[in-house]
């Protein structure tokens, strides 16, 4: 267990205020668990390329300028060294291609963001029992 509270998350979201609403949403759970954060889909791949320990989970936003969530997940999950790392895409879409899309790219699950912050702080909540209290993650490389 303790192994888990040292992988950091890696939350990928071009919006600073959504990336603060996600992050006081994890406080607010005692995830004591590492966030790093990415404003963007080069950015992401940039900090996985260095990061240590690799993050345990990563959201993804699809929405954003530049290299967006669809392409930042193909590249994460053609990559050896990143693809066991599970990718919740966490996005205002609810759009059944993106969905489906996602899902055939490698994504782990699929989120569409509640629109109000105690939506998003029960969402959270959710995500962070699953993902770390329920499911066994793979250990780093």
């Amino acid at each position: 267990m303790q192994q888990r509270d040292m992988q950091p998350i890696l939350i990928v979201e071009d919006s600073e205020d959504d990336f603060e609403a996600t992050t006081r949403a994890f406080k607010r759970t005692n995830l004591r668990n590492p966030i790093r954060w990415a404003a963007s889909g080069q950015e992401a791949l940039d900090v996985l390329a260095t990061m240590t320990p690799k993050p345990g989970l990563i959201l993804l936003d699809l929405n954003m300028p530049g290299l967006d969530g669809r392409k930042t997940l193909e590249a994460i999950k053609s990559n050896v060294h990143w693809r066991k790392i599970p990718v919740v895409i966490l996005t205002t879409s609810d759009d059944e291609r993106d969905i489906e899309g996602c899902y055939a790219l490698g994504a782990n699950t699929y989120v569409q963001k509640p629109v109000d912050l105690d939506g998003l702080f029960a969402a959270i909540q959710r995500l962070k029992e699953y993902w770390f209290e329920i499911a066994i993650l793979p250990l780093e490389d």
